[in-house]
């Protein structure tokens, strides 16, 4: 069957689940989306995605043509490299993707290109609640760099070296490289590209997905309590 889904998540830091209901059924009537069936998640703290395993299941549940409408980006994930693991396995199950506060669909026909700029606007709503929150200890100022930041991640999962990117963007070397590592954005490069299949090695980041990620885990899980 094919269903439309609103998800929602109730933890320490987002927004309310009324909030997140309104903004979802905004983008449903303006959208005529009709939704069958609610979910939420509920948590005590802002778990990591390895330990959301009733979320994980959701996604390994999809099938092509379902639609799920969340308020936005960050109720996924509020961490870059978790996103990208669950727009991968959305794109592999063919599911429509709403993000209701910027109106945007994320699906099968979305050009990687368009998906980036969402890691910088989940960084701006991380900001945003540094700012009503206080800066947490530990937390990283704010750098030149950072309106660069997806296209970065974008150049390093091509494969271009830091020299080459800071020619590109025509900036300092040694600076560049201080903020890709202070930002960890290499990791990120690597999760961005392992959208690309081995068997497609010359095509472009643009519409190509691998397997969902969470379905291998759960196959090696289900081996090893069967003994495999």
């Amino acid at each position: 069957m094919v269903y439309s889904y609103s998800y929602r998540r109730q933890t320490i830091g987002f927004a309310s689940l009324l909030s997140q209901q309104q903004e979802i059924h905004h983008l449903a009537v303006e959208k005529s989306i009709r939704i069958d069936k609610e979910v939420v998640e509920y948590a005590s703290k802002n778990l990591p995605l390895e330990e959301r395993k009733e979320f994980e299941a959701f996604l390994r549940s999809m099938t092509e043509g379902n639609t799920i409408i969340v308020s936005s980006l960050s109720i996924l994930s509020d961490k870059a490299d978790e996103l990208i693991k669950v727009i991968n396995c959305v794109l592999t199950h063919e599911v429509d993707l709403w993000i209701a506060n910027t109106g945007m669909l994320i699906n099968k026909n979305t050009r990687m290109a368009e998906i980036f700029p969402l890691l910088n606007n989940l960084r701006d709503e991380g900001k945003e609640q540094s700012r009503q929150t206080g800066r947490p200890k530990g937390s990283q100022s704010t750098s030149k760099f950072d309106v660069y930041h997806a296209q970065i991640v974008s150049l390093l999962s091509q494969g271009l070296s830091v020299s080459a990117i800071s020619r590109e963007l025509e900036v300092s070397r040694s600076s560049l490289k201080d903020y890709i590592a202070s930002r960890n954005i290499k990791e990120l490069a690597e999760g961005v590209g392992k959208l690309i299949s081995k068997e497609y090695p010359h095509q472009e980041l643009d519409n190509i997905v691998l397997i969902c990620p969470f379905e291998e885990a759960y196959r090696l899980e289900q081996e090893q309590e069967k003994g495999v």
